[in-house]
Parts: C-alpha cells; structure tokens; sequence
C-alpha cells in the first residue's frame, strides 16, 4: 500500500516542474522526471501542460505525483524507508512552495513554511 499526501494550490497557481525542481535544489535534492503519464521520460525532458501522473526519481528511489482538481497528490509506498521518506517531504515541501500551496497532513492544511518546520526542513 501506499502514503499518500495532497498539495492544494490556490486557482490557476499550479506550479511548472521547473519550478519544482528550483524549490527542491534548495534543501539539496536533485530529480530527475522518470516516467510521465506511464512512459519513460528522457533525462532532460519537461513537463508540458496536461499531464496526469510522474515519476520522480531521487537518490532514494521514487515518488509519484499526480494532477488532481485542485493541486498535486504525492504518494510512496507504504514501505519507505527513512531515506525515501525525506525525499517525499521535500517534493511536497517544493511544490506548495512553487505554488504558494497548502499541504494538508493529518491534523489539517499547513503553509510551505510550516510544513518545512513540521519535517524538519532547513531550505537555502
């Protein structure tokens, strides 16, 4: 099973995956898009508008992204370990970050910035 998390963005501020990454290279993480929408993505390929569903590699593994009505949903399987985990805070961090987004967690929606402190990120 997987863990699942959703960004909410207010409307028409769905951040680009350029904007993503920039977010992430602040907490030193660096990812690359694997798959889009159930096909292999080259290295340096982008985004384009309408996608469903990404695969991110990082150093610790993957993480998917998925376009929903209002935001993102991010998930990684139940199993992560603590590497894995990390990486997943901080593309939910990145991308409410890019979008002037909320993350909803188990006790409501919290700000990027709070959710930076609730995981213990320290951004650049």
């Amino acid at each position: 099973m997987g863990m699942d998390r959703t960004i909410r963005f207010p409307p028409h501020h769905t951040p680009t995956w350029v904007a993503i990454r920039a977010q992430l290279a602040r907490v030193g993480e660096q990812a690359t898009l694997r798959m889009i929408d159930g096909l292999p993505a080259f290295p340096d390929e982008e985004l384009v508008p309408g996608w469903k569903e990404v695969r991110i590699g990082f150093s610790a593994g993957m993480v998917t992204l998925r376009a929903i009505p209002d935001g993102f949903a991010s998930v990684v399987w139940g199993n992560a370990d603590s590497n894995l985990r990390s990486a997943w805070d901080k593309l939910c961090w990145a991308a409410a970050c890019a979008g002037g987004g909320e993350v909803l967690t188990p006790t409501g929606a919290i700000s990027a910035d709070d959710f930076a402190q609730f995981v213990g990120l320290i951004p650049a």
